[in-house]
């Protein structure tokens, strides 16, 4: 929360651990996704379209690990960027009050191509259709608020497979990715084996890496290598040493994917999040595993280079 937080959003409580996760993802143009639930007598919402999301589970460290692993589980979405929006309120079949922590996140993609494990299908809808659909008065109250204080519910809608980058046209925030390089004494760079499960990548090799949230660049490097992979690195000890600006696919959010180079740091790389990362390696720059992120390589070929700049995906 700060100060350009829109007040009609409700804070974050502070004294009571909550159980739920919801996510409203937006397509930045003023349509919202929906999920359609299955018609099954005793679940939450029967038939009803609905916001993605789910119950917190023993493994969650947060509420955000909780929306991302429904997410994931579900659709099979990795959303880069999901602040807190609203603390809602629903009603269970036995009428008590439950509180659902609403996170906000961005994502212009094709729901046809997602993997649904649960539900009937997903899809799009602007505000002025949803008066219309079988949905809970409060759902529907809070997209209405979201649109009524977003910029997007007043931008024309672009094809979702129009390029991203347009000298003069509406502003598309860029997302920031943080990246570890790390060499060996024998001049190797640790690289990460994605789960075979992960919505980006799987079964594939990248660096240690994570998106910024709350938090500057360097403390974002400084957590996720502690989180990810049990390594201690002080701020003081890291050096920006290579720059990826991205369009992952054609329509896709534009990322500014940062590479930090720390030159010292404490401890061995231990697999800490298993649902991310199976494994980590030493790989020769010469010599790299495959299959490897697209942009991990061109980065690691631009510091070999001693370039500190690469572009991919806007032609």
């Amino acid at each position: 929360m700060n100060e350009k937080t829109p007040q009609l959003f409700s804070a974050l409580p502070t004294g009571r651990r909550q159980a739920n996760a919801s996510a409203l993802i937006h397509d930045g143009a003023g349509a919202y996704l929906l999920h359609l639930r299955d018609e099954v007598p005793g679940i939450w919402e029967p038939g009803s379209w609905s916001l993605l999301g789910g119950g917190r589970e023993p493994g969650d460290r947060s509420l955000e690990e909780t929306v991302r692993r429904e997410l994931r589980e579900e659709a099979g979405l990795d959303i880069p960027d999901l602040v807190p929006l609203a603390v809602e309120k629903a009603r269970s079949s036995d009428g008590t009050a439950v509180p659902i922590q609403i996170f906000a996140g961005q994502w212009n993609g094709d729901p046809a191509t997602l993997p649904l494990t649960e539900g009937v299908m997903l899809h799009w809808f602007r505000p002025d259709v949803m008066p219309r659909l079988r949905m809970a008065p409060t759902t529907l109250d809070l997209i209405r608020r979201h649109a009524e204080t977003s910029s997007a519910a007043h931008r024309t809608p672009r094809p979702r497979t129009a390029r991203v980058a347009t000298a003069g046209r509406n502003t598309v925030l860029n997302g920031i990715g943080v990246h570890l390089y790390l060499e060996n004494a024998d001049g190797e760079v640790l690289l990460g084996l994605r789960h075979p499960d992960s919505a980006y990548a799987g079964s594939t090799w990248h660096f240690l890496a994570g998106h910024c949230e709350q938090e500057s660049a360097l403390s974002c490097l400084v957590r996720e290598a502690e989180e990810e992979a049990g390594l201690l690195i002080e701020p003081g000890d890291v050096e920006l040493v290579h720059v990826v600006h991205l369009v992952d696919s054609p329509g896709g959010r534009p990322l500014m994917q940062v590479v930090f180079r720390a030159r010292e740091w404490s401890g061995t790389p231990a697999v800490r999040e298993p649902d991310k990362c199976t494994g980590w390696g030493w790989w020769h720059p010469a010599r790299l595993p495959a299959p490897i992120v697209p942009y991990t390589w061109a980065a690691i070929e631009g510091i070999r280079a001693g370039r500190l700049y690469t572009e991919m995906g806007w032609s």
